[in-house]
């Protein structure tokens, strides 16, 4: 059972609704990026303690599966967490909920790179980056 996992709020508004009358696609990648960001910020990990480090994440690669769509005035729920660390990278997952109806409407992944911001390369992931993602303390 998961215990790491963050819970993101969303209000669906007029400007994420595209000419077909729902939520277009990007915007679930821009909510998906503010619930990995709060999320991390809750683990007390926000861009002030990354950028004393000199590392930080990028995309690597996303991963979405749309299986309703969402409408304005939804009231929506993005469930995320870190699914699993390598050496420089992480797997995180996401599920989108409509709040009235409890239906999924879409799962998604993303794989995360963690890079030295100066040299633009891999760098190892710190242990407590790990640990305060991981519930069980896991290590690699």
């Amino acid at each position: 059972m998961l215990t790491n996992v963050y819970h993101h709020k969303i209000e669906v508004v007029s400007d994420n609704i595209d000419v077909q009358g729902h939520v277009n696609n990007l915007v679930y990648l821009k909510w998906m990026q503010d619930a990995a960001v709060a999320h991390s910020l809750e683990k007390g990990w926000g861009q002030e303690q990354y950028d004393q480090l000199r590392c930080g994440w990028v995309v690597r690669s996303h991963q979405i599966e749309y299986r309703w769509p969402a409408f304005e005035k939804d009231s929506l729920e993005i469930v995320t967490w870190v699914e699993s660390f390598r050496r420089a990278s992480c797997v995180r997952k996401y599920e989108v909920h409509r709040l009235s109806d409890q239906k999924v409407l879409a799962i998604a992944e993303t794989n995360w790179a963690f890079l030295n911001l100066d040299k633009r390369i891999p760098a190892k992931v710190p242990q407590e980056i790990i640990l305060a993602f991981q519930a069980d303390g896991a290590t690699i």
